[in-house]
């Protein structure tokens, strides 16, 4: 019998933070997904495998994962026992996008003193009324993590974004996903997008998943999630969600939902501690 899962989530009054995830899974496969926000992640019971920017990577216990915001990657337990991991979303503005490089080269970091630092952080997070002691201990996780990155900024190692597409390919690749950005809550066809673009529609579709690595459908489904979950955290209900989301209905939102996250909407709103 597969154990069911068993999540936390919440968002916490610090700055910085937009979302804390404590989840163990045995059997969820995570699909291709993007957050716009810096997922901060370690594992405390068996051991991750996941694909980001089209290279494979794994996540012992004794290893932070830094994975960057707008780089599709997905997930599942490289055991049959599953994983438990803890994961805080950062703002997007909290590391910038000039570190996005140096983050996908090198997701996993082997450092004792910052697995520790985030450990305490998780600690904190739980406690109301600690929220200056979770602000320190974020301020000196960022700082850490910024020092690496730029030390691998400066050797000029951040090359694995780096497209193999024709330069008008990515071209068309990012204004597609400018328009899926900001129509996020609408929807687009792909036919009103390939005239917006400029380009076929089969063009488009082949540009878009050649350089980032995940359809176009699949990236605008995980932005309404990560709305979603957002929406979920202030409390408002499942039904209401839905609609200010993008989705057509409760059991649409249910059923992309749960592919990405793990859970019913239902599950994830009274999953705070």
């Amino acid at each position: 019998m597969v154990a069911r899962p068993e999540i936390s989530a919440w968002r916490p009054r610090v700055a910085g933070v937009t979302e804390v995830f404590h989840a163990q899974f045995t059997d969820h496969a995570y699909p291709m997904h993007v957050h716009d926000a810096w997922t901060l992640l370690i594992v405390d019971d068996g051991v991750v495998r996941y694909d980001l920017d089209r290279h494979e990577h794994g996540t012992p216990s004794d290893v932070v994962t830094l994975l960057p915001p707008h780089v599709p990657h997905n997930g599942s337990a490289a055991t049959p026992q599953g994983f438990r991991k803890r994961v805080v979303y950062l703002d997007m503005t909290y590391l910038g996008e000039r570190l996005i490089g140096p983050a996908v080269d090198t997701p996993d970091l082997r450092d004792p003193v910052l697995r520790r630092r985030v450990h305490q952080l998780h600690t904190a997070l739980r406690l109301r009324g600690d929220e200056l002691e979770a602000e320190s201990r974020l301020a000196l996780i960022g700082e850490r993590l910024r020092q690496r990155l730029r030390r691998q900024l400066r050797k000029g190692t951040a090359s694995a974004t780096a497209s193999a597409l024709p330069r008008r390919d990515r071209s068309v690749a990012h204004r597609m996903r400018e328009l899926l950005d900001e129509r996020a809550l609408d929807g687009v066809s792909l036919a009103e997008a390939a005239q917006l673009v400029h380009a076929h529609p089969t063009h488009l579709v082949r540009a878009f998943t050649g350089e980032f690595g995940i359809a176009p459908h699949q990236y605008l489904m995980t932005r309404r999630v990560d709305r979603a979950r957002r929406l979920l955290l202030d409390g408002q209900p499942p039904g209401a969600v839905a609609a200010a989301a993008g989705f057509y209905d409760q059991s649409h939102l249910t059923r992309h939902f749960k592919r990405i996250v793990g859970v019913t909407p239902g599950r994830y709103a009274r999953a705070r501690p």
